[in-house]
């Protein structure tokens, strides 16, 4: 039996990747080497505000010490940033996992109020200090709590994200795609992971009931083993 191939995640945004741990577990007990990437500015505190082009740039100069083909796993705002990494450079990857991947842009009223908010806190950050209140309001609706424990420059760097839309590249994605999505997800809805095993042309789309946006932490048995019989 030869070499496993490695697993890289590129977990969302999130400031502790402690929830990914039954998931790495049960594909260490494969046998694979797994690895989590810390992604500056989402999951570490960085003084620069990254584009989603400088961390593809970023995922490359990492990837490029691998040394050979990865499985590239992706989740959320992680997904977005594979997503782009996967059309640019295609030679990399032994196959590509998005789980309730972020990429397509949604104009409805959440969303609308989403990027309002990461628009304008980025801008004004502590000078709003006195409208503790009013400021609470707005987080909860956009239902970004997280946001408010953000520096000011991960609040740019979520702003440039959010504004991105890969629907049009969906197409130019040409790796072996996995596409595993919370059936009740209400941050990237099923609809996206729709769109996404429509247009990338060589993908599977497992669907996992009663989950929500992360169901490698929620549903980890479903979730790994999705991955398992794929690679």
């Amino acid at each position: 039996m030869g070499t496993l191939d490695k697993i890289i995640i590129v977990p969302g945004w999130t400031y502790s990747i402690d929830r990914w741990f039954n998931f790495k577990r049960i594909l260490e007990k494969a046998g694979y080497d797994i690895e989590t990437l810390s992604i500056p500015g989402l999951t570490t505190p960085s003084k620069k505000v990254w584009s989603l082009e400088s961390y593809v740039d970023w995922l490359k100069q990492t990837l490029d010490k691998e040394g050979s083909k990865v499985v590239l796993v992706g989740h959320s705002s992680g997904g977005r940033i594979v997503l782009s990494y996967a059309a640019k450079y295609p030679d990399s990857l032994k196959k590509l996992v998005l789980i309730d991947s972020a990429g397509i842009f949604h104009n409805e009223l959440p969303t609308k109020l989403k990027r309002f908010v990461f628009k304008i806190f980025s801008k004004i950050g502590k000078k709003i200090g006195l409208f503790k209140n009013f400021r609470w309001v707005i987080y909860k609706l956009a239902r970004e709590h997280d946001y408010e424990k953000a520096s000011l420059n991960m609040r740019k760097t979520m702003k440039n994200l959010i504004y991105s839309d890969l629907s049009p590249i969906l197409k130019e994605v040409k790796v072996p795609t996995l596409i595993i999505w919370g059936e009740k997800d209400k941050i990237t809805p099923l609809s996206d992971a729709l769109v996404m095993k429509r247009d990338i042309k060589n993908s599977k789309l497992k669907i996992i009931k009663a989950a929500r946006h992360s169901p490698f932490y929620s549903h980890s048995k479903e979730a790994a083993k999705f991955l398992l019989e794929e690679i």
